[in-house]
């Protein structure tokens, strides 16, 4: 992980595209960077319910179907652990650096907006995201609450949950880790946005609401694998969810809403088309990776992967350490991120810089300082400098400059151009 900010281009471009090391050495606090460094060099490449009126008869309500579920899953999950399907450690995988302090940054603050990874097929995308399960830290919900509410956040809060607290209930708060929901592409809406469960409603008299995966990926990750062939109407539902923060679902004459604010994360291969712009823009940050192309690195890539598929729990055991570390380390910047400071004058050249690459709308001033911070709280330190800021800019701006959808995305020299420019 040090090559994430390491002193000098050629290490980032050395171990750009290889997936797996085997002897990984994610040390990020132990991080130097020298005063007056050319930065373009150093840092280039890595680079509320409502009813029908008139329908008296109908008692309506959020039935919590994946309640019982998750109460269920919950307490069987310390003896099915071990059954489950396991998954490769992020600290084995090297390289991909970028792919990787994008993804760091935005478990750090989830208000960055998400990632999106574009590659060559096989480079370990889909590997690296699923990695970050074990990474994830716990966070407080409401027990039993299908939209894993935020006790003390009413904008996070489901409906019901709000009410409790309008009444004065006490909630029963719990600790879970952070969910993260896959997006098939060929997922129906119903079961991406939610939708009513009709045979209670003729049986009952209940109109109820099951929720679907937007619910589960409330205060989570949800992540679409080759999200550049989603269908459109899909792509609609998430640009609508990312965009307030909330999933309105109008089904059999009722309107129902519940938070979905989520980290999106999306992968994919430019050579099976491009996104849609303002899906594109709806990620924070947009990470690029390659093919490794040294044959002796290859080779122990290759090697490693074997290892873990003969026994994949004594491989994860040979990384326990060095994942238990990073996850401190997640847990101390998370902890510290609200005490980061950016002084007002790298604030106002971070708006010189999108606004002299004529970046549309103002998300990424917003994005960039958000992603700097999280980057400084993740070296240990309470303030932000130029270097951190070097560091994040080209993910943070390189997919907002497009102009035509027919264009290929700025690699990130043009971002590093203007960044040394105004910087200097």
């Amino acid at each position: 992980m040090a090559t994430i900010l390491g002193p000098s281009c050629a290490a980032i471009s050395a171990s750009c595209g290889s997936l797996i090391y085997p002897s990984s050495k994610l040390v990020i606090p132990s991080i130097s960077i020298n005063a007056g460094s050319c930065y373009w060099k150093k840092f280039y490449g890595g680079i509320g319910i409502q009813g029908k009126k008139g329908k008296p008869q109908f008692h309506i309500a959020v039935t919590n179907v994946a309640t019982e579920i998750n109460s269920v899953q919950q307490a069987q999950k310390l003896g099915a652990k071990e059954s489950q399907r396991p998954v490769y450690p992020f600290a084995a995988i090297v390289g991909q650096d970028e792919m990787k302090l994008c993804l760091l940054l935005n478990v750090i603050d989830p208000k960055i907006g998400g990632v999106m990874i574009m590659g060559d097929r096989g480079t370990g995308k889909s590997t690296t995201v699923r990695s970050l399960v074990d990474l994830l830290p716990e966070i407080k919900v409401v027990f039993g609450d299908p939209y894993n509410s935020d006790p003390e956040d009413p904008e996070s809060m489901g409906i019901e949950v709000r009410e409790k607290v309008t009444k004065g209930e006490e909630l029963t708060i719990t600790m879970t880790k952070i969910n993260m929901v896959d997006l098939p592409l060929g997922a129906t809406e119903d079961r991406v946005c939610g939708t009513i469960d009709i045979e209670k409603a003729l049986t009952e008299g209940v109109k109820a609401f099951e929720p679907g995966l937007l619910a589960k990926a409330n205060r989570g990750i949800l992540y679409v694998d080759e999200v550049n062939l989603l269908d459109d109407h899909l792509v609609d539902v998430l640009l609508d969810s990312a965009a307030s923060g909330w999933n309105m679902v109008e089904r059999e004459g009722i309107s129902i809403s519940h938070p979905a604010r989520f980290i999106l994360i999306g992968s994919g291969n430019p050579e099976e088309g491009e996104l849609r712009p303002q899906l594109l823009d709806r990620f924070g940050m947009h990470a690029q990776v390659g093919t490794v192309r040294d044959a002796e690195l290859r080779v122990k890539i290759v090697e490693e992967r074997a290892r873990f598929d003969k026994n994949p729990k004594e491989f994860r055991d040979s990384y326990k350490a060095e994942q238990e570390k990073l996850q401190q380390q997640i847990a101390s910047a998370r902890s510290s991120l609200s005490s980061v400071q950016i002084d007002r004058d790298l604030k106002v050249k971070i708006s010189r810089v999108c606004a002299e690459l004529n970046v549309d709308g103002l998300r990424g001033d917003i994005v960039t300082n958000r992603a700097a911070k999280a980057l400084a709280a993740l070296k240990g330190r309470d303030r932000v400098t130029a270097e951190d800021i070097a560091t994040v800019i080209p993910n943070c701006l390189r997919h907002r400059l497009r102009k035509d959808p027919l264009e290929s995305i700025d690699s990130g020299l043009l971002v590093i151009e203007k960044f040394y420019e105004v910087f200097s």
